[in-house]
């Protein structure tokens, strides 16, 4: 049983320290957790009987730590992670793997050389939702993709946030907080993409924070705020992707997969679970599909799970490295095809995940 050391104590170790405790308490073992803010370990440590350390550096030293699931803030994933490959530790990210693409491919070529492994999130693309939509796209339902289109838009997080800041400066923005769900389960369901366009802006320069606890604050906006990009992938389908901070409403689905004979609605990517239906172009109305999987609910910490079941098992593991960087790849070279008002052609190569 592969022990995880945490690091990070902030909003998300919640839901992970509880599914990684319970949930799959059986298949992983929680045995520590740093942060910086040591009171926030210190809870948390409590609360789940681990060993808190208020250094990263320190947690590394600790023999009852085999994996590091990092989930600090994205400017912190590479520079944490390097440093848990270098001491032997196999290494989960949270989205995205790094903030730049230089960095992913050194912590790869790091992880390749120590024999250790890299995974990250999302994990969404495991859970039940996305699992049998990719069932009913490989038994034929639809018949062959040829087209899909993905949005994600909302008005930003500075209204709920406890610290939106870093989602406005490098490393953030709507495509690389919440495109990684949107575009590793277009990768799920459709293959790798070969070459990308886009185009993207900042509407807003400055963002006023409108949460209690920095009601007024105003944030210096550094990234894109609304993309469009268009993904050619490798299967021949065409894909259209929106990701905005920028509109307060839409209607318009999360994502939707057309094929030769049918069309398919995938639920919301950041969800375990979800609606699904299919209409085949010879019926009238559309037909619900029954979730067909296991993980239905919110399962976050099935990736890493996973991934200790596959070095345990010596096999390879879904949320890969390759994968995670292929995402990374495509967001960054979306934002380039902006700047240089051309096609972007995809150095990285993934194969399509397998399914769990």
């Amino acid at each position: 049983m592969q022990k995880i050391g945490v690091a990070g104590a902030g909003n998300i170790s919640g839901i992970y320290l509880k599914n990684l405790t319970e949930m799959f308490g059986k298949r992983v073992k929680v045995t520590a957790i740093a942060d910086v803010i040591f009171d926030n370990a210190k809870k948390a440590a409590a609360d789940y009987n681990l060993k808190a350390f208020n250094s990263f550096e320190e947690m590394l030293k600790d023999g009852n730590v085999d994996m590091i699931l990092n989930i600090t803030p994205p400017k912190e994933h590479y520079r944490l992670a390097l440093a848990a490959v270098k001491a032997g530790k196999h290494v989960y990210n949270e989205k995205p793997v790094c903030v730049k693409r230089e960095e992913a491919l050194l912590l790869l070529k790091a992880a390749a050389e120590k024999g250790v492994r890299v995974g990250g999130a999302p994990d969404t693309f495991l859970g039940s939702g996305l699992q049998t939509c990719r069932k009913l796209i490989d038994d034929g339902w639809i018949g062959k993709p040829v087209a899909a289109t993905a949005v994600m838009m909302n008005h930003g997080p500075e209204h709920w946030h406890p610290s939106p800041e870093f989602f406005y400066k490098d490393g953030g923005g709507p495509m690389f907080d919440m495109g990684p769900y949107y575009i590793t389960a277009l990768i799920h369901l459709l293959g790798p993409v070969s070459r990308v366009c886009g185009s993207a802006r900042i509407s807003t320069p400055k963002r006023t924070i409108t949460n209690q606890i920095q009601y007024g604050k105003t944030i210096d906006v550094e990234v894109p705020t609304h993309i469009t990009g268009v993904l050619d992938f490798a299967s021949g389908a065409v894909g259209t992707l929106i990701t905005s901070f920028d509109v307060y409403s839409h209607s318009l689905p999360c994502i939707e997969i057309y094929g030769t004979d049918g069309t398919l609605k995938v639920p919301d990517p950041n969800t375990f679970g979800g609606l699904i239906s299919v209409k085949r172009f010879r019926e009238e109305k559309w037909s619900e599909v029954p979730l067909l999987k296991d993980y239905r609910e919110n399962s976050r910490g099935l990736g890493i799970t996973e991934m200790a079941d596959a070095i345990e098992k010596n096999r390879p593991h879904i949320a890969s490295a390759e994968l995670t960087y292929h995402v990374l790849d495509i967001m960054h070279s979306i934002h380039e095809a902006s700047e240089s008002g051309k096609y972007k052609k995809l150095k990285s190569k993934c194969k399509q995940p397998a399914v769990l």
